[in-house]
């Protein structure tokens, strides 16, 4: 296998980079199905191909004179921008569209001359003609029976496709020029680049073009060179189009050409498929119809790999149980996110685990939304109760800071009596203390749940995730 674009493969640096960044262990399904898309679609755009041996075909060619007149009126500007440049245009698309054909290209005023021999280079026509500097262009007459000669000598071929495209030139009759085409098996095509209308001439100058009695010279479209192509059984046309129907009409097989053609094998087509797959069975619910696809086809997995994942989630529970015992309740909770898992019962119990490490660390309000989130997938009374437990001691929490508050006024009342003369015997740091430790034992029962109660006991908030359902444990990851 080789790989015509090997340049693409600079790509795989990114996927370098992000594997030295991050701990590949720790990724998820999901990120595993775009790590494999991507190295899919590298692989596409490298195109890889299984090489073939050179074949040796042999073509058959026609071959296609085309004749453009460069005469001075052919820089009238009745067709945008100029008919020469029209011209330009039109052998440019001529030669992409027509296929299996050799062109030759010739250039005429009053006399013709080869601007490109019989070719299939078209990359080398559209240069060499391209490069045609109009401004150079003084002549004023054209001769199409030069054009012809020429022609008939850049060929072997019988019967020989010819184009012309020109705006008629100045003769009122083409008789000779057709008897001529005919006798020597010239098809001539005249493609009109002018307009009825006509446009006058501009010199260097910028004076108008005039004749020998001063009047100014309208060059318009000649319709006399019609002869020639009605003589020939060629086309008198402004369409493209009808232009190359008649090649095509008229394509002869008189050249035959023998190339080595290398018809490789493309495997690109292959990867592109295997990325959209990786994607879709990554983000969508295709993973659960990919073994029943698989097997309806005889394709033999492997068990190893088909518990990978269950083994790597019980692995990271079992860890992270043993930090929260061993009292490395930041290393348990880390551990406790990194466990990916479908079931239900399963993804609550690692949600109440994570909550009581999040208690250990007094992060309380975490703790809380991880008590909601295991309850929503399952309810349980320790889940409950424990969430019922950090919102008293929330309250607890308050309440405790209103009478630090009120001792605090209380003092400074006392204080400011004092320096004003009024004494105090009243010794308030036993009684006061003994008080304070009653209050909070008593908002601590409060807070305590019945375990022999039936009823579920989820905070309103609870209820209101689980009806909404925003938060979708089905599918963690």
């Amino acid at each position: 296998m080789s790989f015509i674009s090997a340049e693409y493969f600079w790509l795989f640096l990114f996927l370098a980079a992000l594997i030295a960044k991050k701990d590949f262990r720790g990724f998820s399904f999901r990120a595993y199905g775009y790590v494999i898309t991507f190295v899919f679609i590298i692989l596409a755009l490298t195109r890889p191909v299984i090489l073939q041996e050179p074949v040796k075909k042999e073509l058959m060619l026609s071959d296609v004179i085309v004749a453009v007149d460069l005469s001075f009126s052919m820089q009238a500007r009745d067709l945008h921008p100029s008919r020469l440049i029209k011209a330009k245009e039109t052998l440019k698309s001529l030669i992409k569209a027509h296929k299996n054909s050799r062109f030759g290209v010739i250039g005429f005023t009053t006399n013709a001359i080869i601007l490109s021999p019989l070719t299939q280079d078209r990359e080398l026509l559209e240069h060499l003609f391209g490069s045609l500097d109009e401004n150079m262009i003084v002549t004023k007459g054209s001769s199409i029976m030069s054009a012809l000669k020429l022609s008939r000598k850049m060929s072997k071929s019988k019967k020989l496709s010819v184009v012309i495209l020109s705006d008629g030139a100045d003769e009122t009759g083409y008789t000779n020029e057709a008897q001529f085409a005919k006798e020597r098996g010239l098809v001539v095509n005249i493609f009109m680049l002018a307009s009825k209308m006509g446009d006058s001439l501009v010199l260097a100058g910028g004076e108008f073009l005039k004749d020998t009695a001063g009047n100014i010279v309208v060059s318009r479209e000649n319709e006399a060179i019609k002869e020639i192509s009605e003589a020939t059984d060629g086309v008198y046309t402004k369409s493209f189009d009808e232009l190359l129907d008649a090649l095509e009409s008229q394509r002869s097989q008189d050249e035959r050409s023998e190339q080595e053609v290398v018809e490789n094998i493309e495997l690109f087509y292959y990867f592109v498929f295997l990325a959209i797959v990786a994607f879709l069975v990554s983000n969508t619910t295709l993973k659960r119809y990919v073994l029943a696809f698989l097997l309806l086809f005889g394709v033999s997995l492997d068990a190893n790999f088909l518990d990978y994942f269950a083994d790597k989630n019980i692995k990271e529970f079992k860890t992270a149980n043993a930090y929260y015992k061993s009292g490395e309740f930041e290393s348990a909770l880390s551990s406790y996110e990194a466990v990916k898992s479908s079931d239900p019962e399963f993804k609550a119990i690692v949600f109440y685990n994570m909550a009581n490490s999040l208690v250990k660390l007094k992060e309380y309000e975490r703790a809380k939304e991880a008590y909601m989130k295991s309850l929503t997938l399952s309810y349980s009374k320790e889940a409950d109760e424990n969430m019922r437990y950090i919102r008293g001691l929330k309250e607890q929490k308050q309440a405790s800071s209103k009478n630090n508050s009120k001792k605090t006024s209380l003092s400074q009342e006392k204080k400011k009596k004092k320096k004003e003369g009024g004494g105090s015997n009243m010794n308030v740091s036993a009684s006061s203390g003994s008080s304070d430790t009653k209050d909070a034992k008593k908002v601590s029962a409060q807070t305590k749940i019945d375990l022999n109660s039936n009823k579920t006991k989820l905070s309103s908030r609870a209820y209101e995730l689980i009806n909404k359902r925003q938060i979708d444990e089905k599918q963690p990851w």
